[in-house]
């Protein structure tokens, strides 16, 4: 057995890695195995995700729990995600040692409080803001009973929010949503700790693409947003292809784009069609309405794109301001797509991200940081 072990609390299966939270998740996961620290992982499950022989690489043990969805779980006074997150038998693997417990999510923090586990090092691996992120998601959604849900969702999470209380530590992926931790939880440690991600070196391609593209989980009410608004009010009369590229676009986003040659929609591509059109685009353009969290296409964009085109929200304390160009409305973000469409990509500007990243989103120094936090920290 490993001298460094650790439990780790998932609110999905992190296998495929094909979406910002399991994105982390898993190569939270990798990393960590890569330095020696042996891995017990809690899934929770639910249909369309299937279970992970990937999963057993990396980790000494993987357990999967049924997600407990339906109206039992909805008619509680605590949040859906976390409600329909819990499990007796979780808990009992979790008494038979003492090794540290990391709860990914809010989500996964049903049982953070429980009793049996007092005494515990715990640590809170926080995303999002969520009761922020769900306000957001109510909105932008344009159903109404989606819109009275995350509504709902949104009241329900900043009054459960108070449970973070009972970890021992939290590791926040964005300097922002740091300082809103530290500010509401004073008596709690709380570091800055980065997403982990796919990449491992800037891998950009010089000189010029012939398009724009935006990319993301299209199926977030957030990201058809952000598509409709580039469609609509940026690309509208640019002369500048968009591609809009990502996983299960609404029909309202489809529809939109039979109407625009000037737009092409790719549902649903693998990572490789994903990751070569990223690097093939002159301008990867990524805008947010909410800035919390930390958006991992804007990690992916970095290593692997050309210009990258962004409002700030999108940034959100991740310190990468300077690798970016920013513009906040909608004659800003023309205006600077129209001046990059007339330069080329060049060596300076990679050599800019190696020297930015290498240090701040490195997964292998993000492990070794929180094993410390972890391990030299009790």
């Amino acid at each position: 057995m490993p001298e460094k072990h650790l439990h780790i609390v998932a609110f999905d299966v992190p296998y495929p890695p094909n979406y910002g939270g399991v994105i982390d998740v898993f190569y939270k996961i990798k990393a960590l195995h890569k330095e020696g620290v042996g891995v017990t992982l809690h899934c929770f499950e639910y249909p369309g995700r299937d279970r992970a022989e990937q999963l057993n690489q990396y980790c000494e043990e993987v357990h999967y729990y049924r997600r407990k969805v339906g109206f039992r779980s909805a008619l509680t006074f605590k949040p859906y995600i976390v409600s329909s997150r819990k499990s007796k038998s979780m808990v009992n693997r979790l008494l038979e040692d003492e090794y540290p417990i990391l709860f990914e999510g809010l989500h996964s923090c049903y049982h953070i409080d429980d009793k049996r586990l007092k005494g515990r090092f715990k640590i809170y691996r926080e995303s999002n803001i969520e009761h922020r992120y769900y306000y957001n998601l109510f909105k932008v959604d344009k159903k109404i009973r989606s819109k009275i849900y995350f509504l709902f969702a949104s009241f329900k999470l900043r009054y459960y929010q108070r449970v973070l209380k009972h970890s021992s530590l939290m590791l926040v992926v964005s300097q922002k949503d740091t300082i809103y931790l530290k500010k509401h939880f004073k008596h709690n440690k709380v570091s800055y700790l980065p997403s982990f991600h796919a990449n491992n070196e800037v891998n950009c391609l010089l000189g010029k693409g012939d398009y724009a593209i935006y990319h993301g989980n299209i199926e977030v009410p957030e990201n058809a947003h952000a598509a409709e608004f580039l469609a609509n009010e940026i690309f509208n009369d640019m002369g500048i292809p968009l591609v809009i590229a990502g996983m299960n676009p609404p029909e309202h986003i489809r529809k939109l784009v039979e109407k625009r040659s000037d737009i092409r929609l790719i549902a649903n591509p693998d990572d490789e069609t994903m990751f070569d059109l990223i690097r093939k685009a002159h301008v990867n353009i990524l805008v947010t309405f909410q800035a919390t969290g930390l958006k991992l296409k804007l990690l992916n964009t970095l290593y692997k794109g050309r210009f990258c085109l962004v409002n700030r929200k999108m940034l959100n304390g991740t310190m990468l301001d300077e690798l970016c160009v920013i513009g906040d409305n909608v004659l800003a973000l023309k205006s600077q797509l129209k001046r990059l469409f007339q330069h080329e990509f060049t060596e300076v500007e990679i050599d800019r991200r190696k020297e930015a990243l290498k240090e701040m989103y490195s997964n292998e120094k993000n492990a070794q940081r929180l094993i410390n936090l972890v391990f030299k920290g009790q």
